[in-house]
């Protein structure tokens, strides 16, 4: 999930899967594969980073967990984790350590 902004100020939480296209226009426009479409206030450069940065933290989890072995201690992905856990933007909540 990434954090974005609507135009008129709350913010929210979207899945990056379900973009279909993003678009200046000149605000930002998000159009899902449903066809619902959101305007957001960040640019878009800012969104493709956001999602970028997402799908890498995904990726990075997904290797750390495939290489924890039979001990079953994941404080290497929370480590991993914890600078991209304080951006908002990246994700939308805390992990519990």
């Amino acid at each position: 999930m990434i954090m974005l902004t609507r135009l008129n100020g709350p913010a929210f939480a979207l899945n990056p899967d379900l973009i279909e296209r993003a678009e200046s226009t000149p605000d930002t426009v998000i159009t899902l594969v449903d066809g619902a479409k959101y305007v957001v206030a960040e640019s878009l450069i800012e969104v493709v980073e956001r999602i970028r940065e997402s799908r890498a933290l995904a990726l990075a989890d997904a290797a750390n967990i495939k290489n924890i072995g039979s001990t079953g201690d994941i404080s290497s992905v929370h480590e991993l984790t914890d600078d991209v856990e304080q951006d908002s933007s990246v994700l939308p909540f805390r992990r519990n350590s």
